[in-house]
C-alpha cells in the first residue's frame, strides 16, 4: 500500500493526500515533482551555495511553494523551505531525517512542519518549513551555538555539553524552561543514535517576547546513516561521550548540572517510556528501507 510522504497515510490513488497538500497550503491541490533528479539538486546546491544562508555538509536547497502551479520553485533568497535531497554517501537521509522529526514531536520537542517531496527521478527530497521566516519577508533572529560561543565550522565539536547548558543560563529569557528542553532533547538524542548534535545543531530564536531555544532540527539517527561509531553523542557530558548510562544523563546531567526537579524529569522519562510503541508504529510505516527500519529499532 502506497503512502503519502507528507502525512504517511494510505493513498487510494495519487502520490500525496489531500491533507498532506492543505498542509502546505490551504488552497493546494496538487504537488508536482521537482524538477530535478537527485543528482542535479546535489550539483544545483553546489552552484548556488555562495548565494544562500543555508549551509551544511548535506546538499541544500531553498525554495518557496508555488501555490498556483502547484510546485516548489528552487530560489537563492527568500525561501520558506529547506530541501535536501538524497546523499550521493549515505544511504536513505531524507527518509531517515523525516521520521527523526517524527518521533521528536511524540515525546514533545517542537518540529517545524516538514515532510518529503517526489523528485523527477521518482526519489524522495525531504523538506522543512523556516522556523526564522514570518510571512513572505519576515525573518526572526536566530543564532546557533557555535555563533553564541565563538565557534566555527572547524570547531563545532570543541565544546561540551555542559556549556551548551551555560549558554542557555546566560542568553534564555527563562533559562529553567529552556533547559528543561535541552534535557528532552538530548534524552532523545541518546535514544534514537543521533550523534552529530554538536554546536552548530543548537540554535537560540527571538520571538513572542523572549530567547528560547529554536525547534528542533537536522535530528536523524546517524549511528545507521554513518554505519555506526563508538560515540553516543556529538558532544561530551561529563567528559565522555560514550558508555553513558542513567547516572550521567538523568543523576547527572538533569538533577546535578540542569538543577530539574525530580517531578519534570519523571514527567519526561514517562513521555519516553510511553512512546516506545508509538515510535515502533511510526517506524513500521515509514519510508525507510526494511533493513534500515529493522537497523534503528
Amino acid at each position: 500500500m502506497r503512502r503519502c510522504p507528507i502525512t504517511y497515510e494510505e493513498l487510494i490513488a495519487g502520490e500525496y493526500s489531500s491533507r498532506g497538500l492543505r498542509m502546505l497550503a490551504r488552497q493546494l491541490t496538487r504537488l508536482e515533482p521537482l524538477p530535478f533528479t537527485a543528482e542535479e539538486q546535489r550539483l544545483e546546491a553546489v552552484r548556488r551555495a555562495a548565494k544562500m544562508s543555508i549551509q551544511g555538509v548535506q546538499a541544500k536547497l531553498s525554495a518557496r511553494l508555488n501555490v498556483n502551479d502547484g510546485c516548489f520553485d528552487v530560489v537563492d533568497v527568500g525561501g520558506q523551505f529547506i530541501l535536501k535531497p538524497q546523499s550521493n554517501l549515505y544511504l536513505e537521509l531524507p527518509e531517515n531525517e523525516d521520521v527523526t522529526m517524527r518521533l521528536a514531536a511524540d515525546v514533545g520537542i517542537e518540529v517545524p512542519f516538514h515532510g518529503m517531496v517526489y523528485s523527477k527521478d521518482g526519489s524522495l527530497t525531504y523538506f522543512i518549513r523556516r522556523f526564522d521566516r514570518v510571512g513572505r519577508r519576515g525573518k526572526l533572529p536566530v543564532e546557533d551555538f557555535a555563533q553564541l560561543q565563538g565557534k566555527t565550522r572547524d570547531t563545532k565539536y570543541q565544546s561540551s555539553m555542559e556549556q551548551i547548558a551555560a549558554t542557555i543560563e546566560t542568553h534564555c529569557t527563562f533559562p529553567a524552561v529552556e533547559k528543561l528542553k535541552l534535557f528532552r532533547l538530548t534524552l532523545f538524542s541518546f535514544l534514537v543514535g543521533n550523534e552529530d548534535m554538536h554546536v552548530k545543531n543548537f540554535s537560540l530564536i527571538s520571538r513572542g517576547g523572549k530567547v528560547e531555544l529554536s525547534p528542533g532540527y537536522d535530528l536523524l539517527n546517524t549511528t545507521i546513516a554513518l554505519g555506526g561509531t563508538p560515540e553516543e553523542l556529538a558532544l561530551p557530558l561529563r567528559g565522555k561521550k560514550r558508555n553513558l548510562d542513567r547516572r550521567d544523563l538523568i543523576d547527572y546531567f538533569g538533577f546535578e548540572r540542569l538543577g530539574l526537579t525530580r517531578k519534570s524529569v519523571d514527567s519526561v522519562l514517562k513521555e519516553f517510556a510511553r512512546a516506545v510503541e508509538s515510535w515502533r508504529s511510526v517506524l513500521a510505516i515509514s519510508f525507510l528501507s526494511e533493513p534500515m527500519k529493522q537497523s534503528y529499532l
